[in-house]
């Protein structure tokens, strides 16, 4: 797994080692290093990548090693050349390189291709890199072959238009990846672990299907020990870094296949797996000796020890929206981040901080900022009461998880519920709209998180629409509060107003059920225009193949019962017929209580915060991250009422 933390020079740092340290703590058998270029700058892919491609990065590697010795993980390295996916701004101006001139991804920079002598020294730095692993100390060295790195560009046809003896039949085609793996094997020794990832299926029209690659595999599949079935390539990435309906372990059936062919070879196999039942399930039905779990480990590193010691229900289990891991590192060149785990380095370091001194806290509302806050300020000790008006915890979060598609997003929900309802001095009231009347003893802290609500503006006939009650126009919180209501799909049109996430859950939740026609309306001149690059590209794939009408940069202006009335590019207006209407245009910050907890604040000398979408309506993590900040200013309360004790004596 990728994660933008290395220094620009390819070196490790403290937060770094410590990432991986605490997956290593965790239980976690054998840990992967993320893939380190071998071949600086023409094989770098991302914005800051590890190297190894001369002795002088030996010594961090060894450290990386021993530390992860020290908890008895094993431990592999992955080394890659990126080939027509090399990071472009660290090409130093030359021209990325591939099997041909194809771009690893559509619209994606061209390459062009290497030469005979090209390519052999490129195997002779495969070569290099794993004897530098061998000699760093590691325990296995991986050769990635698949995701449309370079030796995925020569064994896939999608890219290699090759007709010398690197290019055509499936024998050429493998053949750079298997003088690769002879390079290394002769490099490494007859004894030394080599591990091979791939593409089992590509999932493209034109790219190698799972028996295609059953074929290359026999070609060199010898001298490798463990292969690492993944899947896709660049242009259907949410196969590759899983979208979030997929289920499971989904793509298990492809490691059995590679299995059945190759009993001799250890398997790996990975895809959402989430849940400790199905990944027993997969060891026992044989499909694959090995589980990889990526952004599982990300959100939680101690997912081997909590199954281990039966503490299940506090697994903080990925969500798969890849928001803060896959967005951030390849959309947006940003170091990874996590949706359910505020603080991937130290994960629970607060833990170790108990307060000193008293400190009562309340949190208004219980949403998963607010229960992220509750839970992080108790288990430093803090007496904290959250109050919420529902009958229910996780807000908007548990809200969405209704949606069929996206109920993994209420595995957070569960984890946050039973973490906080293991902690004595955090006290839960539900059902009670909190009033300043509730406050019998005056808290050091106040935290509001409210949430949002949607956000609706004066549109003509929109207000007078939503109140009928023979309506067929509705909000997003109308669909999630009444699903009972919204079962219905055929031969219903539907129409959605508002091209973002919400909006395109809405198109996703119709067509995906039957609807007859669905349509979706964006002011702005794309859909999708702040999803995570794996969302939308998931989202982009329903909408073609559900034939979604789409209508971008297109004015909604006016709303009547059975139609919307919008102005198209050209200014041309036009009715769009329903029979169930929706409207999506985002969300606003709901924070009605703030005036008079600010005054109350002021007058009693409380620390008020507001955090979440009740401050500006936005993602979970966002809230997340926010929430668990709340341990800095506990410390700092602390720090505060310790100096004026002293003050006072």
């Amino acid at each position: 797994m990728g994660t933008n933390f290395a220094n620009q020079d390819g070196t490790f740092n403290e937060q770094h080692y410590s990432y991986y340290e605490q997956r290593a703590k965790g239980g976690t058998g054998l840990i992967t290093l993320e893939n380190v270029c071998i071949d600086y700058p023409l094989g770098t892919n991302g914005t800051t990548q590890l190297r190894m491609d001369n002795d002088q990065f030996i010594p961090g590697l060894w450290q990386f090693n021993e530390r992860m010795h020290a908890y008895g993980a094993a431990t592999s390295i992955q080394i890659n050349h990126a080939g027509a996916s090399a990071y472009p701004l660290r090409l130093q101006g030359k021209q990325a390189v591939s099997a041909s001139d194809v771009p690893s991804k559509t619209g994606g920079l061209k390459p062009r291709s290497l030469e005979k002598t090209e390519i052999e020294a490129i195997i002779q730095k495969y070569a290099e890199g794993a004897a530098r692993a061998q000699q760093a100390g590691f325990d296995c060295v991986e050769i990635h072959a698949g995701h449309s790195y370079l030796i995925s560009q020569f064994l896939s046809p999608v890219y290699n238009k090759r007709t010398d003896e690197f290019g055509g039949s499936p024998e050429n085609r493998a053949r750079f990846a298997r003088m690769t793996i002879q390079a290394v094997r002769k490099a490494v020794g007859p004894f030394f672990p080599i591990s091979l990832r791939i593409s089992a299926d590509e999932l493209l029209p034109e790219g190698n299907t799972l028996d295609d690659t059953l074929n290359l595999l026999t070609y060199i599949a010898e001298d490798v020990d463990i292969l690492n079935v993944s899947a896709a390539l660049n242009d259907n990435l949410q196969y590759q870094i899983d979208k979030m309906n997929l289920k499971d372990g989904w793509r298990s059936y492809m490691a059995k296949a590679v299995k059945t062919r190759f009993p001799e070879k250890a398997i790996v196999t990975s895809g959402n797996i989430r849940s400790p039942q199905r990944a027993e399930e997969i060891l026992q039905n044989g499909d694959a000796d090995l589980l990889a779990m990526g952004r599982g480990l990300i959100a939680e590193p101690n997912w081997v020890n909590k199954v281990a010691q039966g503490q299940e229900a506090l697994l903080r289990k990925c969500i798969s929206c890849n928001i803060g891991c896959a967005d951030h590192r390849i959309a947006k060149s940003r170091p990874i981040r996590c949706t359910v785990n505020p603080d991937i380095y130290y994960e629970d370091a607060h833990k170790k901080e108990p307060i000193t001194t008293p400190l009562n806290m309340v949190v208004i509302g219980g949403g998963t900022a607010g229960l992220e806050a509750a839970a992080s300020a108790a288990e430093m000790g803090v007496n904290v009461t959250l109050y919420e008006e529902k009958s229910y915890l996780g807000g908007l979060a548990h809200e969405i998880a209704r949606f069929p598609d996206k109920r993994r997003i209420d595995d957070f929900v569960t984890y946050l519920t039973n973490r906080a309802a293991q902690l004595p001095n955090l006290t839960i009231h539900l059902n009670h709209r909190f009033s300043l009347a509730d406050i019998k003893q005056r808290p050091d802290l106040i935290v509001n998180t409210t949430g949002a609500t949607p956000l609706l503006p004066p549109i003509k006939g929109l207000h007078e629409e939503l109140v009928r009650t023979d309506r067929q126009v509705f909000s997003i919180f109308d669909l999630l509060e009444n699903m009972e209501n919204f079962q219905e799909f055929f031969n219903k049109k539907v129409v959605v107003i508002g091209g973002g996430a919400v909006g395109l859950d809405v198109v996703e939740y119709y067509a995906e059920n039957g609807a007859e026609k669905v349509d979706i309306v964006e002011m702005v001149d794309q859909l999708g225009k702040d999803l995570d690059i794996i969302t939308k590209l998931g989202m982009m794939e329903i909408v073609n193949d559900y034939h979604v009408g789409v209508h971008t940069s297109t004015k909604l202006m006016e709303v009547q019962k059975d139609r919307f009335i919008v102005e198209d590019p050209t200014g041309k207006i036009i009715e769009l017929p329903f029979d169930l209407g929706f409207i999506c245009l985002g969300m606003r910050a709901n924070a009605p209580l703030m005036p008079e907890l600010a005054t109350y604040a002021q007058q009693n000398d409380v620390t008020l915060l507001n955090i979440g979408d009740s401050k500006v309506a936005r993602r979970i993590m966002e809230g997340t991250r926010e929430a668990r900040d709340i341990v800095k200013v506990i410390k700092n309360l602390e720090a505060q009422r310790v100096s004026s004790f002293a003050t006072a004596y």
